[in-house]
């Protein structure tokens, strides 16, 4: 199950071939792993390879290649060729780069927003355009959304929250485990759960999508490609691609990809019924008036 939440139907061309087996390298069985491995270290090479040779050189079969070329979203090796030849042909231009003791503060701003810029790029390759719409289809179709995030996420839970009763979207948030808990036992068939959460392995919102999945709700997740327990429990997978690094933790990159996941899902939901989510905007709109000066 795991593998299909992560496979095929990116919003734009498939891409970012040694990000996203960077991503999942580590959960790889010895033989994928050795196939990862060789693509990442030989990309030049490979891109010019036939799936038989990739599979002689790693001592794979090529069956074994066809499955991690899936693993990764791909449909099979000739798209991941066709990505490495346009990443090492018209390479990156916002490296990733970390943070150094040397840096001076016009570099510290230009890494910061060149690392945020990529992560923009990477998620948009990641994020699959069917799964968007299956979001949007079990949202509209609930008769209450739950959104579940902690730590770095619970901002990110409390703007989802706040943008879906913008638009009418009857919504609950909870940034507490045992109420978290709590919300999602009292889940059903009727009740659609948001989960946040970048590493998808946090424990408590972890348990709190377990429980709602197993109380009937349509559970969706919102987190970074590659394998985690998340998946298993999850109905429909948002993808982002953040990279962190020392200095750029799991507080930053990633929520700049959470915060459009969650832009574009609003709009959608927004479009999807568009005279009433004008109305119930314009109507808040008001309500905020009066909070102003």
């Amino acid at each position: 199950m795991s593998e299909e939440k992560i496979k095929n139907g990116k919003a734009g061309e498939f891409s970012n071939v040694l990000d996203r087996l960077g991503a999942v390298r580590k959960d790889l069985p010895p033989t994928a792993g050795r196939i990862a491995d060789f693509i990442s270290q030989h990309a030049a090479d490979v891109m010019h390879m036939s799936i038989t040779e990739l599979a002689e050189r790693t001592g794979s079969s090529e069956g074994s290649v066809i499955g991690l070329c899936q693993t990764i979203g791909a449909r099979g090796f000739q798209q991941v060729k066709l990505s490495l030849a346009r990443e090492l042909v018209q390479p990156v231009h916002f490296i990733h780069e970390d943070l150094t003791p040397s840096d001076n503060t016009a570099q510290v701003i230009d890494k910061i927003f060149q690392s945020d810029m990529q992560a923009l790029r990477d998620t948009q390759s990641a994020l699959s355009v069917e799964a968007l719409a299956e979001a949007v289809k079990a949202i509209r179709q609930a008769k209450r959304v739950e959104v579940f995030g902690i730590g770095s996420a619970a901002t990110i839970a409390e703007d989802t929250h706040y943008r879906l009763l913008r638009i009418g979207i009857p919504s609950r948030v909870s940034v507490d485990s045992h109420v978290q808990a709590i919300a999602a036992s009292l889940a059903d068939a009727q009740t659609a759960v948001i989960t946040i959460s970048h590493s998808g392995s946090t424990v408590e919102t972890l348990t709190a999508t377990q429980l709602a999945k197993e109380a009937g709700a349509t559970t969706i997740a919102v987190t970074n490609f590659g394998r985690s327990p998340l998946l298993a429990y999850s109905d429909i997978v948002l993808n982002t691609l953040a990279r962190e690094t020392q200095f750029r933790s799991e507080a930053m990159t990633s929520r700049i990809a959470q915060l459009a996941v969650i832009d574009a899902l609003i709009a959608c939901l927004a479009l999807s019924d568009y005279d009433r989510s004008v109305q119930t905007l314009a109507k808040t709109f008001d309500v905020l008036g009066s909070k102003r000066i």
